[in-house]
């Protein structure tokens, strides 16, 4: 195993289908200007209530990347 350097970001993903939704679109995103995405953990689940169900979900995540040479 090479020894890498990581940095990790803390991001907040929402959706109005599910918590996986929510984390795949904060991980999509970040994909979009990040490079060498290598992990993630979810910190925080919460939601919006709309008229007696769920409106939608947040879920924070921090994300991992290896920092480039």
């Amino acid at each position: 195993m090479s020894e890498h350097v990581y940095k990790k970001i803390e991001l907040t993903g929402s959706s109005t289908t599910s918590i996986e939704d929510a984390v795949n679109r904060a991980i999509n995103k970040a994909g979009q200007t990040l490079r060498n995405l290598r992990w993630f953990e979810v910190t925080e689940i919460r939601g919006m209530i709309d008229d007696n169900a769920v409106g939608y979900w947040q879920v924070t995540v921090k994300v991992g990347f290896t920092m480039e040479d």
